[in-house]
């Protein structure tokens, strides 16, 4: 298998990675700051307040991209298992 080849699919791969993980990560984010900015007016510090909003948002948030998820990775394995097809026939 030649370099560029696995580079290719190196970089597919860390590319799907960051689309996949980025709505999740980007919701968490978004809630965090919200409930940190909302603990900051409120001089409210309690520790569990921050984790519950953030789950129930990503819970949300794979409930939206789920299928977009689901169906992302499957095109990088369907990529990879081409790749694998394409080292066997040389």
């Amino acid at each position: 298998m030649e370099q560029s080849a696995i580079l290719d699919t190196a970089r597919h791969a860390l590319v799907t990675a960051m689309m996949v993980s980025a709505p999740v990560l980007g919701t968490a984010l978004v809630v965090g700051l919200m409930v940190s900015v909302f603990q900051s007016i409120t001089q409210v510090q309690e520790m569990t307040l921050t984790f519950v909003p953030k789950a129930l948002a990503c819970a949300f948030a794979l409930m939206i991209f789920g299928n977009w998820i689901v169906t992302t990775i499957l095109a990088l394995i369907h990529f990879c298992f081409e790749q694998i097809a394409h080292i066997s026939r040389q």
